[in-house]
């Protein structure tokens, strides 16, 4: 099954830093979800994290 796995570090409205992660079936709109941070640093880390577990489970990163 052809699946994505998306990551963005995106500003929100209130000053923040928010990281955006999406997924789902290639063709489908898929999934949402954001995780708001005081600092983009915090962010970064989280970003990493989760890109060290997809690489590892067979993911591939496109840029």
């Amino acid at each position: 099954m052809a699946r994505f796995y998306a990551l963005s570090i995106e500003p929100n409205l209130f000053g923040g830093t928010s990281l955006v992660r999406s997924w789902g079936r290639i063709g489908s709109r898929g999934q949402q979800k954001i995780h708001v941070f005081d600092s983009e640093l915090k962010a970064f880390d989280l970003l990493l994290t989760l890109l060290r577990r997809k690489h590892s489970r067979g993911y591939l990163l496109l840029r």
